[in-house]
């Protein structure tokens, strides 16, 4: 199928009747299981005992690290292998590029602490396309006004790896090379040089992590006018959607994707994400995999990509929190849409099995006034590393260090508040900035 037919059996599906989107679905699920069980050993195996009349409750639901230690059996094209794609990653040029012009690579950072290795095919590809171009802009004022300024991209990512963000802003950019509208800038570079590179570009969108550009709006110099700015990879918090909005004068909006899922939802004008339902299926459940009520928190998700035949991800476990509301939206749209609770730090457990939220830690942090920024980082089971930016850094790190250290005694712990050389900085691979997080090593 062309990008153009991709195109048309997707423009307009998202203000389809209910009854269409749900016979699209079962359709398109049909099609995907029954090539998965032909053409994957992996899904062969799992659905041997799956009875004609089968129902999606009857699909075992699979993980991460089930998917990654059986890879070579998961993927429909019996020529690639693991090890096939690990040469190909190794070389950093190959970053939007095509294993075998067939299939796009991608990994995940790991943050849920298995990161993946996912392919994307054709299909998958102009999928991703078509819902970009239908259903990126919430407004679509800001749409026009986009297509005025020549389309000007601006990425804030990590500038290298094999990133979802990265992978296929390279990959547009090597299919139309001639057409300089978009760039990504490393978040991991000099504030000088970003500076520079932004107000050299002038983009008319600017896209990246909610936490990297919270930070570039902190940066002087900083001239740009942004028509619109797009987060994702995160969850935008009021807070920041505000920050953003006030430092450069557009609309903000967020998404909700992941690499093994694609773009999950689209924000709307009235701020409510709406699922992508005819490319993607979205089931809110309990902890024993059971269908939670419409307005009910999921302790998680399985999502079942539609539009990917090479790496099939089929009733596919995410960790992620969601509400999801059957209810109509006045925007017109009939996709249900959902509240997602999203976190950008980790839950830090220390001796004894104790606890302690990240936003525990940030409001004793943010009530030390020397405090510019702040990163904390778990060394050990009882040990945390304080990154602290600040005009008079010894002040604030002594004060800092004291609030914590009151605040973990009055939990019954000692922990030690251990200084740093290093700045708060954006994770180096994945150019994802958390305040509070585990060390991986």
């Amino acid at each position: 199928m062309s990008l153009l037919a991709t195109m048309a059996k997707t423009y307009g599906k998202d203000r389809a009747s209910r009854e269409k989107l749900k016979r699209i679905q079962r359709k398109r699920l049909r099609a995907l299981v029954e090539y998965a069980r032909k053409n994957s050993p992996f899904y062969r195996e799992l659905y041997a005992e799956l009875r004609a009349d089968w129902t999606m409750e009857d699909l075992p639901p699979v993980t991460k690290p089930e998917l990654m230690a059986r890879f070579d059996d998961v993927v429909t094209d019996r020529t690639v292998t693991m090890a096939r794609v690990r040469d190909f990653t190794k070389d950093i040029d190959n970053v939007g590029r095509m294993l075998d012009g067939k299939y796009l690579v991608f990994q995940t950072s790991g943050s849920t602490g298995h990161p993946a290795v996912v392919l994307y095919d054709k299909g998958a590809v102009d999928v991703a396309s078509a819902v970009a171009a239908f259903r990126t802009f919430a407004r679509q004022e800001d749409f026009k006004r986009f297509m005025a300024h020549g389309k000007r991209t601006a990425g804030v990512f990590a500038d290298h790896g094999f990133y979802l963000a990265c992978g296929m802003s390279r990959y547009l950019q090597l299919q139309m090379p001639r057409k300089q509208t978009k760039i990504t800038v490393d978040v991991n570079g000099p504030e000088a040089e970003i500076v520079q590179a932004l107000n050299d570009f002038q983009p008319a969108m600017l896209s990246g992590y909610p936490s990297n550009l919270a930070l570039l709006a902190d940066y002087t110099g900083l001239d740009i006018h942004p028509d619109v700015v797009i987060t994702g990879g995160e969850r935008l918090t009021d807070a920041v959607r505000r920050k953003l909005s006030d430092r450069f004068g557009c609309y903000v909006q967020t998404h909700y994707s992941c690499t093994e899922g694609g773009e999950l939802a689209c924000e709307c004008a009235e701020g409510h994400l709406h699922i992508n339902e005819d490319w993607v299926i979205l089931e809110a459940v309990d902890r024993e995999g059971k269908p939670v009520a419409s307005g009910v928190q999921s302790d998680r998700v399985f999502i079942t990509n539609l539009s990917n035949f090479i790496q099939p991800f089929i009733r596919y476990e995410l960790t992620d929190r969601v509400v999801v509301h059957e209810e109509a939206c006045p925007c017109g749209r009939t996709t249900r849409w959902l509240e997602i609770e999203g976190r950008t730090d980790d839950i830090l457990t220390f001796s004894g099995g104790v606890r302690v939220a990240p936003m525990s830690l940030y409001k004793v942090l943010e009530e030390v006034p020397a405090l510019r920024r702040f990163q904390l980082v778990q060394r050990g089971e009882d040990a945390v590393e304080l990154r602290v930016l600040s005009d008079e850094p010894e002040a604030a790190f002594a004060a800092a260090k004291e609030s914590l250290e009151n605040f973990f005694e009055s939990k019954g712990l000692r922990v030690a508040v251990l200084p740093s050389d290093t700045p708060p900085s954006p994770d180096p691979v994945s150019g994802k900035f958390q305040h509070v997080y585990r060390a991986k090593d």
